[in-house]
C-alpha cells in the first residue's frame, strides 16, 4: 500500500510547551559548550600525559590503518587490531575495542584514517551529525527540532566514544521520513543501515506487511551492491575474516559478558545483569521480540496513522536487539522526535511531557550510577506511543492495505 503525501502530520503553529523548550535548551547548551571545554581540558580524545583516550573509535581508525596498509582482513584479528591502537594511543589498556562491523564499513573507517586521529575522531562526529539533526529537524517539521536533536542526551555519550550512534538514528529515521514520498530513497537508507544489521530485522517484516516493495526492493538492491563493491575493494579474505570472527564476538559480548551486562540496555543483557542464566534470558529475549514483531506487522496493516506507526517501528528497532549500547540509543531520538511533532500537531496528552521527562533522568542517571536503564527508557517511549495507537484500535478497525490516514 501507498501511503498518501499527507501520511506525515504537518504541524500547526502551535506553541512549544515552555517545559519542553527549557529542557532541551538545557540539555543543548551542555551538549555544545562540554566538549570544547573537554578537549582543553584534557578529558576528551588525549590525556594530560599527550597520550590517547581509550575509546570506541580508536578501532574505527585501527581498522582503517590496516586497509591503507592493504591488508583489510586482518581489523578483525583482535590481537593486531589491539597492536594498531596501543601504538597510536600510546598507552595499553585493559581488554579489545574490536573491530566487528561488515566490510562495507571498512570504506568509512579507511577514509578516516588518511587524517590525524584527533582530526578524524572530531570530524567523524561532526560530520555524522548533520544528517542526524536534518533528519530530526525533518521529522519535528520546525525549527525547534534543530535543539532537539542537539539536546538528546544519547549525544553526550556518542561523542565520547567517537560511536555511530548519529549515524545510525540518521539512517533509520531517514528511512521512516522518506518512505511515504520517496520509498525508493527510503529503501536506501535502510540499505546503508546494512552496516549494523542487527537494526534492520523489523523493517523487511514491516514492509511486506505494508506492501511497500519498491522501499524492499531498493534496501535489497543497495545491501547487495555495497556487498559487492566491498567485495572488489577488500576482497575474500576480509569476508572471510568476518564471517569468522563473528561468532567469537557474539560468545564474548552475549554469552561471557565481556563489555560487562550494565553497558548494554536490552532485555536479554538486562536479564543477565540480574543474574539470570543465558538460556532464560534468550527465551524471555525471544519471546518478548516475537510480540513486538506481531505487535509491528498488525499496526502496519492497519489505519493508524503514518506517524505513529513510524515512531513504533523505531521503538521496536531498540527493543528486539540485544546487543545495545548507550550510545546506540541516538535512535530513540527518532520516536521521540515523531512524539514531539504529534504533540505539536494535536496537543500533548497530560502524562506524555511528564513521561518523557522520567526517560530522560533514567538516561542521565546511567552517566552517574551505571545501572542499565535503557530499557526503561524504550519502553517508556514505547508506551507513549501505543497509548495514542490503542485510541486510533478502538475507534477504527484493523484492516489490511486500508490506507494510513494522516
Amino acid at each position: 500500500m501507498a501511503f498518501p503525501a499527507s501520511a506525515l502530520i504537518t504541524p500547526p503553529d502551535r506553541a512549544i510547551p515552555p517545559a519542553l523548550f527549557n529542557a532541551c535548551f538545557v540539555l543543548f547548551t551542555i551538549n555544545v559548550v562540554y566538549f570544547p571545554i573537554a578537549w582543553f581540558s584534557h578529558w576528551w580524545i588525549y590525556d594530560p600525559a599527550g597520550l590517547g583516550i581509550p575509546t570506541d573509535f580508536v578501532n574505527v581508525w585501527a581498522a582503517g590503518r590496516l586497509v591503507l596498509d592493504g591488508t583489510p582482513a586482518l581489523a578483525y584479528d583482535w590481537d593486531i587490531q589491539k597492536k594498531i591502537e596501543v601504538a597510536l594511543l600510546g598507552q595499553d589498556f585493559v581488554g579489545y575495542f574490536a573491530w566487528h562491523y561488515p566490510p562495507p564499513f571498512l570504506f568509512v573507517a579507511s577514509l578516516l584514517a588518511q587524517f590525524p586521529y584527533a582530526v578524524a575522531f572530531a570530524g567523524w562526529m561532526a560530520i555524522s551529525l548533520v544528517p542526524y539533526v536534518a533528519v530530526v529537524r525533518g521529522i519535528v517539521g520546525r525549527p525547534f527540532g534543530l535543539m532537539l536533536a542537539v539536546a538528546f542526551p544519547m549525544v553526550f555519550n556518542n561523542t565520547l566514544v567517537g560511536q555511530n550512534g548519529f549515524l545510525t538514528a540518521a539512517l533509520i529515521g531517514g528511512t521512516l521520513y522518506l518512505l511515504p514520498a520517496r520509498p525508493v530513497l527510503a529503501g536506501v537508507c535502510l540499505g546503508l543501515l546494512s552496516y549494523k544489521p542487527q537494526y534492520g530485522l523489523l523493517f523487511p517484516l514491516v514492509l511486506i506487511a505494508a506492501g511497500q516493495w519498491r522501499a524492499f526492493i531498493s534496501a535489497a538492491v543497495t545491501v547487495v551492491a555495497l556487498a559487492f563493491i566491498s567485495w572488489l575493494a577488500f576482497g575474500t579474505e576480509a569476508w572471510r575474516a568476518f564471517f569468522h570472527w563473528m561468532p567469537m564476538f557474539s560468545q564474548a559480548f552475549l554469552s561471557e559478558g565481556k563489555a560487562t551486562w550494565w553497558k548494554l540496555q536490552s532485555l536479554y543483557s538486562l536479564i543477565r545483569f540480574l543474574g539470570g542464566a543465558e538460556t532464560f534470558a534468550w527465551a524471555v529475549h525471544w519471546v518478548f521480540t516475537a510480540a513486538v514483531a506481531t505487535t509491528l506487522a498488525l499496526m502496519w496493516r492497519s489505519r493508524v496513522p503514518y506517524t505513529l506507526k513510524a515512531a513504533a517501528l523505531a521503538a521496536g528497532t531498540l527493543l528486539i536487539t540485544p546487543y545495545l549500547f548507550m550510545y546506540d540509543m541516538m535512535v530513540l531520538a527518532i520516536p521521540v522526535a515523531f512524539l514531539i511533532r504529534l504533540g505539536l500537531s494535536s496537543g500533548f496528552r497530560p502524562y506524555e511531557l511528564p513521561a518523557l521527562a522520567l526517560a530522560l533522568a533514567l538516561i542521565v542517571s546511567f552517566i552517574f550510577t551505571g545501572f542499565p536503564v535503557g530499557l526503561g527508557a524504550t519502553l517508556i517511549v514505547s508506551g507513549l506511543v501505543l497509548r495514542r495507537v490503542g485510541a486510533w484500535w478502538r475507534r477504527e478497525p484493523s484492516r489490511a492495505l486500508a490506507p494510513a490516514g494522516a
